[in-house]
């Protein structure tokens, strides 16, 4: 850790001496008075200088593919600015509520916070939630064969762009200049099983002097990948795996063929060691008979998709365009998981004839009524498919009035998913009717015959439909001519009308399937917006920028955000630059329309442990959800303060300073309501066991989402450029940084204290990011090398601290100790180009060069933070590109 540390701190000086004495990007102003006029990202203001008051980040087409990764998800996860909150489709199960999604959240502020544009435009939120409640962008949708660039702005922009950009705005630039035919192959595989990927894009158009279309055409496929392929993660049984005391058994409580407890006190159990089947000797876990579900998980699901985006471009004469934009993609996506987990929800009466202590009269169980905790095996493991489809068509024109310009744009987007359940799900009602008739023996599962499994087993469908109405307009030019130059002002408004509907099929609303969770959300908003921005030049090397948006939402009622950021040239190659702004966030419409949802959280009942010494240790339950009509908006206040300076054209640094501030926070925090609302019988429905003082065993425990808390979080942002041509090839070398200063994640408990209080270097966020990378080129070879770091950070809260235990995992009462951090995780990757074929360019690539595994933490089955580390381990590829 020291050395690690020592590291961390050594490359934090370094750069931020080095960002003192080099400087970066300017343009003289000869130069400057050639550009043409272009809107950036953070800007509704066209202007000439690239570098603008707000800090942007561009990512060029070919950038992206000297990462080697395949699609969006996969270039946002290496970028040192994302953080806790982004997610890929790793770790996707059978309990997903967003399988096949993707979304990236920048400074870990949360995806919903992170406001994603596809050609400065918003697009609609994925139909169904992640995690039943964060509405995010599904960036899955865009292939990255359609991309020209990608632009990051890195601070908040509210005041631009509305709503969900308090952590930033990724600006994804779609190709729209092509003239001829491109043609692109790849295959890829990983090195450990699992992960084939196979992917194929066709791009052609043509450009004359008054008109461009361009037509891509991309299909996409990728092998799942099961933890069963990794051995870190094989098992759910982590201490036997690691031989660490401290690691945790992570199998589940319901196992095959189960264990038997008393109705009126499921706490008096035992595994079944009962008849003909029987719970193997290695299964049982002190008075439970478990299951490893680890090797029949998904780690990556099999997803294949085909996209087709057009753009198009007529110019009716010098001064009036039309353009259009149509976008599509259909998207297969299969999840596995074990069979379905019951927990105390099917009953056997103590006269049934399959009763397993009928024959047993002296049996503290005989004629009782009993329960059980048991996994439908026989049925088959779980298996759902999701098809998704996604449209988005834009028509607009744009054009000159003067030296003023315009444009007028209406935006029609839709995404549609079906997700079914086709294996593996047992209808709870007429399961409970087989065992009640006798016709189902749950503790005899061998002597089942088919007729009866089909009988009990279903299928599940969940339907979900979101779309996103837009008409924009919007006109800029000068206002008026100052000594410094012209002032220019940007006015505009937007009205959009938004809904969602995440539908499951009556057998979830009438409660009759477990083993599986869904949402049912319904909500509609219209939107109406004003905005405007004037960007004063003060004296000759100072612009004064400040933007203003209103924006009244027919469900939550209106807001004002303002914007006041400025651009400093202090010398011809030293540029500062700041913003300070506040912005909002709207509660998602699942987070007010959410309809009753089942989750199965793992929590622990203190309200019981503290009673009777029942519940103390973690226990999966079932938490019941709903949406919250009366939530408020989160607002936030940022403001960033940096410089690029550069020493010569070939060296350049800059250096961001942020803080951002955020309230009212909306989420839940279930345990919290589990411990302070534990004998409240209309937040947690208890079963009565008779014993003195005893509140009884959890069944339902009730939840919504709520403003609880308050996020602060400050850093630096650092990048590096320096190009280095010599007589045996042009080097180029690059170092991008994210340093996490601050970050304090505080929810009040009502008495004074802090129910959670994260902080920098907490779990899940690590305070250092950064890429360094190579390039060399000469004659017809390049080639790229890239290290990608993340920090080392603490172990989850809930296990970071543990009562000590001696070789043989036995507790030394009295005694405790904190667990060693998550490592840090350093991968390599490599890409080599060979363009010595006319028009052709031959890639050999590999991601993860050393096939590094991530770093163990002890808080899941799997053994790594899903959210932070890649499973993937080496991928190697082969891509050929053709030009004609």
């Amino acid at each position: 850790m020291k050395s690690a540390t020592k590291f961390k701190l050594n490359s934090l000086t370094s750069v931020i001496s080095a960002s003192l004495l080099f400087s970066a990007y300017t343009v003289n102003a000869e130069q400057e008075k050639q550009v043409e006029r272009i809107e950036i990202t953070g800007s509704h203001i066209k202007r000439t200088d690239l570098e603008g008051p707000s800090p942007v980040t561009s990512l060029s087409a070919d950038d992206i593919a000297k990462t080697g990764v395949t699609d969006l998800i996969g270039l946002f996860a290496k970028l040192p600015i994302s953080g806790q909150g982004t997610f890929s489709t790793q770790a996707n199960s059978s309990d997903d509520t967003a399988n096949g999604g993707s979304s990236v959240s920048l400074r870990g502020l949360g995806a919903d916070s992170t406001l994603i544009l596809v050609n400065g435009r918003r697009v609609s939120v994925s139909p169904f939630a992640k995690g039943i409640d964060t509405a995010f962008v599904d960036i899955n949708n865009i292939p990255i064969a359609a991309i020209k660039r990608v632009d990051i702005l890195k601070d908040g922009a509210s005041a631009t762009y509305g709503s969900d950009a308090i952590a930033g705005v990724i600006n994804v630039i779609l190709r729209d200049d092509i003239d001829g035919v491109e043609i692109s192959a790849k295959y890829g595989d990983t090195a450990d099983g699992g992960g084939e990927e196979t992917n194929v894009s066709v791009v052609f158009g043509n450009t004359t002097d008054n008109s461009s279309h361009t037509f891509i055409l991309d299909y996409f496929n990728r092998e799942e990948v099961l933890y069963a392929d990794r051995n870190y993660s094989a098992t759910a049984n982590q201490r036997a795996r690691t031989g660490d005391v401290y690691a945790t058994d992570f199998r589940s409580s319901s196992g095959i063929p189960g264990t038997i407890a008393l109705k009126s006190d499921p706490t008096n159990r035992m595994p079944d060691t009962f008849g003909n089947d029987v719970c193997a000797p290695e299964d049982i876990i002190g008075n439970l008979c478990g299951y490893d579900y680890a090797p029949y998980m998904t780690m990556f699901p099999q997803n294949e998709r085909f996209s087709f985006n057009y753009s198009g471009r007529y110019d009716v004469n010098d001064t009036f365009r039309v353009f259009t934009e149509l976008n599509g993609q259909n998207s297969k996506t299969m999840i596995r998981g074990a069979g379905s987990p019951s927990f105390n929800e099917l009953f056997m009466d103590g006269d049934n004839i399959n009763h397993p202590f009928a024959n047993m009269p002296d049996h503290e169980f005989h004629g009782q009524d009993l329960t059980m905790r048991r996994r439908m095996v026989d049925i088959g493991n779980r298996e759902k498919r999701v098809d998704a489809d996604y449209y988005r068509a834009i028509l607009g024109f744009e054009g000159e009035w003067g030296d003023w310009g315009y444009e007028v744009a209406y935006s029609y987007i839709k995404s549609q998913s079906v997700e079914r359940g086709v294996d593996g799900f047992p209808n709870k009602v007429r399961l409970q009717e087989a065992i009640d008739s006798g016709a189902y023996d749950p503790f005899e599962p061998s002597s089942n015959g088919q007729q009866v499994l089909d009988y009990i087993e279903t299928t599940t469908t969940r339907i979900g439909k979101s779309t996103n109405k837009t008409f924009d307009f919007k006109v800029n030019g000068p206002l008026a001519e100052l000594p410094a130059g012209e002032l220019m002002l940007a006015v505009g408004a937007e009205y959009r009308e938004e809904s969602i509907s995440d539908n499951p099929d009556d057998q979830y609303l009438r409660g009759q399937i477990f083993g599986t969770e869904a949402t049912q959300a319904n909500g509609t908003r219209d939107n109406s917006s004003l905005f405007a921005e004037v960007a004063v030049p003060v004296i000759d090397d100072l612009e004064v920028q400040l933007a203003v948006r209103y924006e009244d939402y027919s469900d939550f009622g209106d807001t004002t955000n303002p914007k006041l950021s400025f651009s400093w040239r202090a010398i011809d190659n030293l540029l500062v630059r700041g913003s300070w702004g506040t912005a909002f966030r709207a509660p998602s419409l699942h987070q007010l329309g959410l309809g009753r949802t089942d989750e199965s959280p793992t929590l622990v009942d203190k309200y019981r442990c503290d009673l009777v010494g029942l519940g103390c240790d973690p226990f999966e339950y079932t938490a019941v959800f709903e949406g919250n009509p009366d939530l408020g908006p989160e607002e936030s206040e940022s403001y960033n303060l940096g410089v690029v300076y550069n020493i010569t054209d070939d060296l350049s640094v800059s250096v961001d300073y942020y803080s951002y501030d955020i309230e009212d926070i909306i989420d839940s925090d279930t345990q919290f309501i589990f411990t302070t609302q534990g004998g409240n019988p209309d937040i947690v429905e208890r079963i009565p066991t008779g014993i003195a003082n005893d509140p009884g065993e959890v069944v339902t425990i009730y939840d919504t989402f709520q403003n609880i808390g308050d996020l602060t979080t400050s850093g630096l942002d650092v990048d590096v450029k320096y190009n280095l041509p010599t007589e045996i090839g042009d080097f180029k070398f690059s170092y991008v940084m994210n340093y996490m200063l601050e970050y304090e994640d505080k929810r009040p408990d009502g008495n004074g204290g802090q129910r959670i209080d994260t902080e920098a270097g907490d779990f899940e966020q690590p305070e250092l990011r950064f890429t360094l990378s190579a390039d060399y080129a000469i004659n017809d070879f390049t080639t790229s090398l890239a290290l990608n770091f993340v920090d080392s950070f603490k172990q989850d809260d809930s296990v970071r601290v543990q009562t000590a235990r001696d070789a043989q995992g036995n507790k030394i009462e009295n005694q405790t100790v904190t667990l060693s951090d998550v490592d840090e995780f350093i991968t390599v990757d490599a890409t080599f180009n060979y363009h010595g074929i006319e028009n052709t360019t031959l890639t050999l690539g590999i991601t993860n060069l050393f096939n590094e595994e991530p770093p163990f933490t002890y808080d899941e089955f799997m053994g790594f933070a899903t959210n932070v580390h890649s499973g993937q381990g080496r991928f190697m590829y082969l891509q050929a590109n053709y030009k004609f």
